[in-house]
């Protein structure tokens, strides 16, 4: 989220697609509800009627999949109707920058499509530049190729009775819509929108949230109160797990998984490391080294950041989605694998095919489950299309520790760092799963010393130590409160960093402070902050704030927020060039003439000497995104598993750059199967039910 829960309560308008909030994350609809109280209305698009929507102020249903083509035409209302933010929108936005003359757009395809590899040169969408190497800019907005005007004929196409052709969603209804919402588009108005899995389990769902941010951009609504773009997280810890990298293709912090032929750490660095010709673009992805090299000395202490990095493993640049989990599952049913360690996930239940999981779990000589319970996977053999007399795979399950049995932090939709503490005593020789990696790693460490292998260093090297305090029987074991300074960070030796002078083990005070020289440890820059040399902040229980602060509900003092306890992302887009806020009554941060006031600004910098989005090269909202795989604007295009042959925006009926698993037989768009099928989760079970179905109250409920 680049709000917080509580932040919902500031809107006039809040936008619920793709999620079913008021069941699935009923902490944040109960703010939302907070909001419509006070005025706001809820307006609920989703193509089943839950009880969001029967709490909502107006429900509209639409065909699953055909978001884009609801969203592009609301910003073909923004621009037909001006209902834009027009000073926000051409200060903070791309919206006046010029884009290069080999650009184009024809029948579903951008400029660059290479139909043998299903891939774009994104080369084709880059900016005109300056002298200075900067992108020219229009801010009249008139030039026909700058981004405005491209907006304005690209979703041209995106009229109320194509959308609502293609939807389902009547042109009535639509128009409320459209009404209601771009209203936010004023100084003294917010939006927000609150989506789920429902938008991003789509093969164009990283244009479906895309798109909502560009109308948020238009309307003015990112880095206000009350606005801004939210996930709604399915679990409790999903951002935390992600911001550790949970995806393969990440490190923490987002940092990015080495690819094959980045043989080096300055060539990683390079590839990764945007280069702005901006005085005024904070371009904060420049500091890219020193967030690299700390993360490889928490890792691997001894070594220096360069021989730390050649132990890190490497991506194949050409086939890096194999290392996605479902495509390993894949790679077990062609037998590539003698073993499997499945560890807190049921893919035999979970995974999109079940029977194909499970009989790629049998072809595995043997396979660890580790989870609090026995579940589909764990049991795989037990399957309605098993044998088990014909199954080979020795299996392994071993019960872990739930969240209540161990102590640790998670890290909410709202990023709000929040420690937890151990509740009651495991049973019998249960560990956390802390515990056992540390275990296991000891034990593989034992192993290489004593009858060597082939290039150990990975793990002989590594600095599990990092993470780990002596314990009453003299013996080094996992410490959630050690791993917690280490993802912040301390210095490795004494230094000398902005005038200031801080000493060996002393905890880095914020990200501003990490270096590339191997001189500073962070498990995760974004959380450099949450752990000082006194305390862990994410233990906060401190609900005191300012006037300005209590007058939008940042309670700054409970727990910690990444990044350095800023509770709204990009806020330095809710005020004007002199630092006063576009809407004084729900300021999120105002210059006083000396200092910023209210939230942690996103740069402390004095108003009217940088832009507003730091995170971007250039620092301006991206309207066009020239880096996206799949198009530099959202573009509809028919689900895989549609059941229609045309829809009325251009010939090309899919996403062209979706990926397709080889040998999957392919879905069809066969009319005489108009029904889509789709997955949702029950309100009594929580995830694959691995928890809640031992529970008979619950299952009695279902």
């Amino acid at each position: 989220m680049t709000n917080h829960w509580n932040d919902l309560q500031n809107s006039d308008c809040i936008l619920i697609m793709g999620s079913n909030a008021a069941e699935n994350h009923p902490i944040s609809f109960k703010w939302a509800v907070k909001a419509q109280k006070r005025g706001a209305k809820i307006i609920h698009v989703d193509p089943r009627f839950t009880r969001t929507s029967a709490r909502s102020d107006a429900y509209i249903p639409l065909r699953s999949g055909t978001d884009i083509a609801v969203l592009g035409g609301m910003i073909n209302y923004i621009i037909k109707n001006k209902r834009y933010f027009h000073k926000y929108m051409v200060e903070y936005t791309n919206s006046s920058f010029i884009v290069g003359k080999d650009f184009d757009f024809k029948d579903g395809l951008f400029s660059g499509f290479d139909s043998k590899t299903n891939s774009y040169d994104k080369s084709k969408w880059a900016f005109e530049l300056d002298d200075k190497g900067i992108p020219k800019q229009d801010k009249t907005l008139q030039d026909p190729n700058c981004v405005f005007q491209i907006l304005k004929k690209h979703y041209s196409r995106y009229t109320p009775e194509k959308v609502s052709s293609i939807s389902g969603v009547s042109v009535k209804d639509l128009e409320l819509l459209y009404n209601t919402y771009t209203a936010t588009g004023k100084k003294d108005k917010a939006g927000t929108i609150m989506y789920a899995m429902g938008w991003t389990q789509h093969t164009v769902g990283v244009q479906n949230i895309r798109a909502m941010a560009m109308i948020q951009l238009m309307l003015g609504n990112i880095g206000i109160a009350g606005g801004g773009v939210n996930a709604l997280r399915g679990e409790c810890n999903v951002q935390g797990s992600t911001d550790y990298a949970l995806l393969y293709h990440i490190l923490p912090g987002y940092l990015k998984t080495p690819l094959a032929g980045q043989d080096t750490l300055e060539q990683y660095n390079n590839t990764y490391t945007p280069k702005s010709n901006d005085p005024e673009s904070a371009n904060w992805w420049q500091h890219y080294p020193k967030y690299s090299a700390s993360l490889i000395k928490a890792m691997y202490s001894e070594d220096t950041p360069e021989q730390g990095y050649q132990y890190l493993p490497r991506l194949d640049n050409h086939k890096a989605s194999v290392y996605s989990w479902i495509p390993l599952i894949d790679r077990m049913y062609e037998g590539k694998f003698s073993g499997g360690l499945i560890w807190g996930m049921n893919p035999a239940c979970s995974s999109s095919d079940s029977v194909k999981t499970r009989k790629a779990i049998s072809k595995l000589d043997w396979m660890v489950n580790v989870n609090l319970f026995q579940c589909e996977t764990s049991d795989f053999w037990k399957g309605p299309d098993m044998d088990p007399e014909k199954v080979k795979t020795e299996t392994f399950f071993i019960p872990c520790a739930s969240a209540i049995e161990k102590e640790g932090s998670v890290s909410n939709s709202g990023r709000w760092m929040q420690w937890r503490y151990k509740g009651p005593e495991v049973f019998g020789d249960v560990m956390t799963d802390g515990h056992y990696f540390h275990e296991i790693w000891e034990e593989l460490k034992h192993l290489y010393e004593k009858e060597g292998g082939v290039y150990p260093e990975p793990i002989t090297h590594l600095s599990f130590e990092n993470m780990c305090e002596e314990n009453e029987h003299g013996h080094m074991e996992f410490s959630a409160r050690k791993t917690a300074k280490l993802c912040n960070g301390w210095f490795t030796r004494d230094v000398e960093v902005k005038g200031k002078k801080f000493k060996k083990g002393q905890q880095v005070p914020s990200f501003a402070y990490l270096q590339a020289d191997g001189s500073t440890t962070s498990g995760n820059w974004l959380y450099c902050n949450s752990v000082s040399d006194t305390e862990n902040k994410a233990m906060r229980h401190d609900a005191s704030q300012t006037k300005e602060q209590a007058n939008i509900g940042l309670f700054p003092n409970w727990t910690w927020c990444w990044p350095v306890n800023r509770r709204i992302l990009y806020n330095r887009a809710s005020v004007d060039e002199k630092g006063q806020p576009w809407a004084p009554k729900k300021a999120v941060i105002k210059w006083n003439g000396s200092k910023w006031v209210g939230d942690v600004p996103d740069g402390g910098w004095k108003p009217g000497t940088k832009h507003p989005f730091i995170m971007r090269k250039n620092g301006f909202g991206q309207l066009f995104g020239p880096g996206r795989a799949d198009g530099p604007l959202p573009e509809y295009y028919e689900p895989l598993e549609c059941p229609v042959k045309t829809h009325p925006f251009s010939k090309t009926l899919h996403n062209p750059t979706a990926v397709q698993v080889e040998g999957e037989e392919k879905a069809v768009c066969d009319p005489r199967y108009p029904f889509v099928g789709t997955t949702y989760r029950i309100t009594e079970h929580w995830q694959t039910g691995s928890m809640t179905r031992w529970q008979d109250w619950l299952v009695e409920a279902e």
